[in-house]
């Protein structure tokens, strides 16, 4: 009996101290705002009136998710935070149990804090002369770590996690209001998806994915029990970083902890222990370089899809803004790229053109009528790693940069800044539209010589110029005679279109490539397209000698397969919040859409697409339905490779520098071409100049359905 009395008589300092301290941190809640000390706690009531906004249930930063058309196939993810807001019931009953044994044991009984742990962990530091021991029950736990998220400046954060006892009683009061307005379970889903576990993983969906590739339902007792101990110290205990003894000492001890609160008995605790931690390691791909490399080719519609995305308002006032609601938006992003044409078009432009040649090969396939862009393939990895690549094809550069192949992450195929390619006579096309959109018959018949005197002026020097004027040339001689709209284009005779854009007006035609989708990206093209009066003098226009992209020959190609109607370039069918409900914005009359809705709109009358698509049958060997095309064409075999009505035009430059081939049906729109995007002054050559024209047919065979709708005139 004397021997308790001693021993009560000598803790009782420490009592007092621990009856102390608590009366004082209780003490301290409830004093009046007004005080000068608690100036901070008024700061923490006043943000608490907010709480709805800086404690919201679903943590910031979550992963944004991108899939192909078909809504299942994953492309890649985008994310600054990997993380995903998941309900209590999609979690395994372990993890609870685990990180309230681990983390605050007496959770379910305090009201936001644990007041005995706080004086209890004063006092332990008090003596350690450091911080030993925390106190901090889960409610405060998930109060720090929502004001951190919710911190927008250097300052907010260092207020909402620096080490003193303002920041301690601020976190107190906060907890204390929040567990009067919002439940356990929900707090405890809120600490559980906002939590960091380590290794990028934010939240316990990140963490069962990351470390053991599971859903956080099917995370046994000995996984729950891992992830809970990781909380603590995520770094010190990563075992996908470090030795596993720390991991695996920490999940044991939550086991026993677990024990402890009767969540598991101590066979089951004992069995748990001895079993190894089994990880199952998956690193998250994160933005286009990190797409599967079982489908490398999917980076550069990828990185299509982003640049359209910094494009849209509807994200964003700026490209940055816009690119970071994507990486914290936890948007549900349904793309247009449909894998199984992606799959046919690489091995389209694969198989005749080898990845490692200097010469890109690609195409660009586009839904008409709604402008959604199905596959983007040319012969490159889609890679930032060019310390292999081969040698620069401009001699005056190859000391100084490698080659853009086999491994390049520029936009060939448009969507991004580079000045594209000349595109030859695939340019006649908009000259055509332009007639036809100012009256002109598809039988205005012109003689055309083998070479033209034209009305525009020359340059000196130029083989092209004779005495002042510019004097271009046909291809053949046999190209010679009077033609017509579907003779001319299907013989792609130069001297009839060059006359034909001086009757309609060069500035009429260039007016019409930007009425079609095309932008100017060269100084020159730029300068020449600044004025009507410039633009009425750009002869040269109608051989294709401006700047473009595969991705805006198709589509511009597509307002004729779609009855004169314009559709933007489109990425996506589908963008939807973290709760499934669709994204959307206002047009420009008021009116709320879907901000993956197609942006079209009639841009030419229906018969001048007709007219336009009936002289494209000529080039495919298919035959016009309103006149003959005069016995041969350019690209008479695609008709029957393609096995149904189909147009397009084939295009080269000078020397055969650039070879193009852009066709179309009514389901889909195909433009192909090859060229040197390092040195565009080198000649692809004639012989490759059917490397296009074979590939897009091969696609629009893969990518039009026999039974579907043929063209239609009236």
């Amino acid at each position: 009996m004397a021997r308790n009395i001693t021993k009560a008589l000598r803790r009782a300092p420490q009592l007092l101290r621990l009856g102390l301290i608590a009366g004082i941190i209780v003490g301290a809640v409830g004093l009046p705002v007004a005080m000068a000390a608690g100036k901070t706690v008024k700061s923490g009531s006043e943000l608490f009136l907010g709480l709805q906004n800086e404690l919201n249930p679903v943590p910031a930063g979550q992963t944004s998710y991108v899939y192909a058309s078909d809504g299942v196939t994953p492309i890649t993810m985008f994310y600054e935070e990997y993380r995903k807001y998941i309900p209590l019931n999609e979690m395994s009953p372990y993890v609870t149990q685990a990180i309230v044994a681990a983390e605050d044991a007496r959770y379910y009984d305090h009201k936001g804090v644990d007041f005995k742990g706080v004086a209890r962990a004063f006092v332990a530091n008090q003596t350690a002369g450091e911080v030993s021991q925390g106190a901090s029950t889960l409610t405060m736990q998930y109060v720090r770590m929502a004001l951190r998220d919710a911190a927008v400046k250097p300052d907010e954060v260092l207020s909402a996690t620096e080490q003193t006892s303002m920041r301690k009683i601020r976190e107190i009061r906060l907890a204390l209001e929040l567990e009067k307005t919002v439940p356990k379970q929900d707090i405890l889903e809120r600490y559980l998806n906002i939590a960091y576990y380590g290794h990028r993983a934010y939240g316990i969906f990140a963490a069962a994915q990351i470390f053991f590739s599971k859903l956080p339902s099917d995370l046994t007792l000995v996984e729950a029990a891992t992830l809970a101990g990781l909380v603590k110290a995520p770094s010190a205990y990563d075992p996908a970083s470090h030795d596993s003894t720390s991991a695996l000492d920490r999940r044991n001890w939550v086991i026993e902890q677990m024990v402890k609160t009767n969540q598991v008995t101590a066979e089951e605790a004992a069995v748990a222990k001895e079993q190894p931690l089994a990880l199952n390691v998956y690193e998250p791909p994160n933005d286009c370089i990190s797409v599967s490399p079982d489908h490398n080719s999917w980076g550069f519609f990828c990185d299509f899809f982003k640049n359209w995305w910094m494009e849209q308002p509807a994200f964003g006032a700026n490209p940055r803004q816009r690119l970071d609601n994507l990486r914290r938006g936890g948007y549900r992003i349904t793309t247009s790229l449909d894998a199984n044409l992606q799959e046919t078009s690489m091995d389209a432009v694969t198989s005749r053109v080898r990845i490692g040649s200097s010469y890109a090969h690609g195409l660009v396939a586009v839904q008409p009528g709604t402008g959604r862009v199905h596959a983007m393939a040319v012969n490159r990895n889609y890679s930032l790693d060019q310390s292999g690549n081969g040698p620069h094809s401009d001699w005056s550069k190859r000391d100084e940069i490698p080659g853009n192949y086999p491994n390049t992450v520029n936009p060939l195929l448009g969507g991004g800044d580079l000045p594209g390619y000349q595109a030859g006579s695939t340019f006649k096309y908009f000259v055509m539209m332009a007639a036809l959109d100012a009256g002109f018959s598809p039988n205005t018949s012109i003689s055309s010589p083998n070479r033209l005197v034209s009305i525009y002026p020359g340059s000196p020097g130029e083989p092209s110029t004779c005495g002042t004027q510019w004097c271009p040339a046909n291809a053949s001689g046999a190209m010679a005679g009077v033609r017509n709209m579907w003779t001319g284009f299907g013989m792609s005779v130069n001297t009839y279109f060059v006359q034909l854009e001086q009757l309609v007006g060069a500035d009429k035609a260039v007016k019409m490539a930007e009425r079609l989708g095309l932008r100017w990206r060269s100084e020159t093209d730029r300068h020449l397209s600044s004025t009507p009066e410039l633009a009425a003098g750009w002869g040269s226009f109608t051989l294709g000698t401006a700047d473009t992209t595969p991705l805006e020959m198709a589509n511009a190609y597509a307002v004729a397969a779609a009855d004169g109607v314009y559709c933007e370039a489109l990425p996506v069918l589908a963008i939807n919040h973290p709760d499934g409900s669709p994204v959307t914005v206002k047009d420009p009359e008021g009116n709320v859409r879907n901000v993956a809705d197609p942006r079209c709109r009639q841009e030419v009358a229906p018969h001048v697409a007709r007219a336009a698509t009936d002289a494209g049958r000529c080039v495919t060997g298919y035959g016009a339905a309103g006149a003959s095309c005069g016995g041969w064409s350019t690209a008479s075999s695609v008709a029957g490779m393609v096995g149904r009505p189909v147009a397009g035009k084939t295009g080269t430059t000078d020397s055969d520098r650039t070879a193009w081939f852009v066709g179309y049906t009514p389901q889909l729109s195909v433009a192909s071409f090859m060229a040197d995007p390092d040195y565009i002054f080198n000649h692809v050559g004639f012989g490759n100049s059917q490397n296009p024209i074979a590939a897009a047919a091969q696609v629009l065979r893969a990518g039009t359905s026999p039974n579907t709708p043929g063209f239609s005139y009236p």
